[in-house]
């Protein structure tokens, strides 16, 4: 009982991909706003918010 507990992975899901693809898409999308979240704030800055720095 115990082992099947730890075993059960939820892959005979038969909608597995539903809750794939989006985890997989949302990690994608924060890895790539950590990468350029520089830039990014960059843009959002004002010009006097940048001088000041």
């Amino acid at each position: 009982m115990v082992i099947d507990t730890v075993l059960h992975a939820g892959t005979e899901h038969p909608n597995l991909w539903w809750v794939f693809i989006p985890s997989l898409l949302s990690f994608i999308f924060g890895v790539g706003v950590g990468l350029y979240s520089d830039q990014l704030r960059r843009l959002t800055q004002s010009d006097s918010d940048i001088s000041t720095e």
